[in-house]
């Protein structure tokens, strides 16, 4: 039995989907015909329902890649291949405060808000009043506005907010606004910029330099799909490649000086808690796992 109020994924013998939110007595209008919702929370997850033309519907519980396919959207959203590894990079997890520049329709700041659980904290800005509204109808349409601060507001200004865990730029020119950082984060968070062409990653990686920040990582994100017939197994004829270049980097308060400390010809002495031939094998030629993703709808 589904609770009135739960989202549910009614997916049609075509293929077709219809992301909903479970309403006593509401209806949701087919191609196939009027499918009641009582029947959907009778019926349950996993389970099928037919509209009153007798045309079956599978019900299933929606994840958030679904929801984030279901973004009704006026931009181009990230996609999930580069929010993966984005999260993980960032260290967002229940109870994070993480703030995000560069709204638009709302992808990532669903994620983000999922992630961050009912513990934690989205705070996200955006310029634009119809991104701004556009996002926060998506995020009350999956339930997750209430773990969302939402500022209509040019981060020109500077941020309101500070203390934040992490913090990430989907803008522009992001270069010009990194002397706001240190006043919004944590010293040692971690802040990520997704950026589509080189000549902006070289000016980001100027500005990076110059100030104080540390560990910086550039890369892109590249998934081929392969069709799943285990007799004709080979790569799909297209893939979803160049989407963007991520950039991560981590912001310091102060220059990291670990050799202040020795006495001349002095060497640092190696961490008792990490064997040698460990710590050799986790250098940079490991790079992010494989991520899967499917075709943008």
């Amino acid at each position: 039995m589904i609770e009135p109020g739960q989202l549910v994924l009614l997916i049609s013998h075509k293929g077709k989907r219809y992301l909903r939110k479970l309403e006593a007595g509401g209806e949701v209008h087919t191609h196939d015909g009027r499918l009641l919702m009582d029947d959907v929370a009778e019926a349950g997850f996993g389970q099928y329902v037919k509209t009153h033309l007798g045309r079956s519907y599978l019900t299933l519980k929606p994840t958030l890649h679904d929801l984030i396919k279901g973004v009704k959207r006026q931009t181009q959203i990230m996609y999930p291949k580069e929010i993966g590894y984005l999260m993980m990079k960032l260290g967002i997890g229940p109870g994070s405060t993480v703030i995000e520049s560069g709204t638009g329709s709302g992808g990532l700041t669903t994620a983000l808000a999922w992630f961050v659980g009912d513990t934690g904290k989205v705070i996200t800005y955006e310029r634009r009043a119809d991104f701004y509204k556009l996002a926060g109808k998506n995020l009350e349409r999956v339930g997750l506005a209430a773990r969302v601060e939402q500022v209509n507001r040019n981060i020109e200004d500077g941020f309101l907010h500070s203390g934040a865990d992490a913090l990430f730029l989907d803008v522009r020119t992001p270069w010009e606004y990194l002397g706001s950082i240190p006043g919004a984060v944590i010293p040692g968070a971690m802040c990520g910029f997704l950026l589509p062409t080189v000549n902006q990653v070289s000016d980001l990686l100027r500005g990076l330099e110059a100030g104080p920040f540390a560990e910086t990582e550039v890369l892109e994100i590249l998934v081929r799909r392969w069709k799943p017939v285990a007799d004709r197994l080979r790569p799909d004829d297209r893939m979803v490649a160049h989407t963007g270049f991520l950039v991560f980097t981590r912001y310091m308060e102060q220059p990291a000086c670990p050799s202040a400390d020795l006495e001349d010809g002095e060497a640092p002495a190696a961490d008792p808690e990490i064997d040698p031939d460990l710590e050799q094998d986790m250098g940079d030629d490991i790079g992010p796992g494989q991520d899967h993703d499917l075709d943008q709808e």
